[in-house]
């Protein structure tokens, strides 16, 4: 695994899954596995197998209801193998590294919230990441019922009033709960989701190389997501490529559905290309 050859043909495989359930643990650990370059997976996919195990254990006896379901599986996950957020240590981008997560026992909402789900599908119930923002959240479905959970505190069910008082911590007293943080998102979604916690601290740092491996990481399971187009024409832009970042910057042009975008774009694009006469 030295040379990230598997974890680079396992995310490019994912390309053309469209919004199909995707083996998301696993394709959590490809990306970890590119900032840790000779660790194999197969400790970690282990573990994976050992928390589908324990989950199976115990869920017999306690899944007639979806408050059973939520509390067994926040019972193995929180309890049983202690997972929990980084309270103080949040910014630290091994939080968003599955398999250091995997390790600490810690890591950021959305990172643990991979490895609820993983747990929860293999029991066959429905899980998912939901659309709300700032703050990674899980809907399970199981026995006829559904319930939000909080992967980054123990898995504690949320009701309505949780939810709003975790909005406007995050977003102020005047926020409000719409439809729309209740919608489920794509797997290659959550996937994103991980990758831009270690993107956007990477370019808050300067660290301009180390945000283009996440980058290219990122355009390898999802090649048609238009920001990350402009996203690899800035970083290329920072670091004097320009022949890189103009042709990201055609990328986006071409993809963007906004006809303002492709104007803005166009403009960059005529200055850029200015700089290399």
């Amino acid at each position: 695994m030295a040379d990230g050859t598997e974890a680079h043909a396992l995310l490019a495989g994912l390309a053309g899954a469209g919004t199909a359930p995707l083996d998301l643990a696993g394709a959590a650990l490809a990306l970890a596995s590119f900032d840790r370059p000779g660790v194999g997976f197969g400790w970690y996919r282990q573990h994976l197998g050992e928390l589908a195990d324990a989950l199976h254990g115990t869920a017999a006896s306690r899944n007639s209801d979806i408050a059973g379901c939520a509390g067994t599986l926040s019972a193995v996950m929180a309890e049983r193998f202690g997972y929990r957020g980084d309270d103080l240590t949040y910014d630290d981008m091994q939080n968003a590294n599955l398999m250091r997560v995997i390790e600490r026992r810690r890591g950021l909402p959305v990172a643990l919230g991979i490895l609820y789900i993983h747990a929860a599908r293999s029991q066959g119930w429905q899980a998912e990441g939901l659309n709300f923002p700032g703050h990674f959240l899980v809907r399970l479905q199981a026995a006829g019922g559904r319930a939000i959970l909080d992967p980054f505190n123990g898995g504690r069910m949320l009701e309505a009033v949780d939810l709003r008082q975790l909005l406007t911590a995050i977003a102020g007293q005047d926020a409000g709960l719409l439809p729309d943080y209740y919608e489920p998102v794509t797997d290659r979604d959550i996937l994103l989701r991980l990758q831009n916690n270690i993107l956007l601290r990477s370019v808050r740092q300067g660290a301009f190389e180390r945000a283009l491996s996440v980058i290219d990481r990122m355009l390898l399971f999802a090649p048609d997501h238009v920001p990350l187009w402009r996203e690899a024409a800035l970083v290329n832009a920072r670091l004097e490529r320009m022949g890189a970042a103009i042709e990201a910057l055609e990328r986006f042009v071409e993809l963007a559905p906004s006809s303002e975008e492709r104007h803005e774009a166009a403009a960059l694009l005529q200055a850029w290309r200015g700089r290399l006469n």
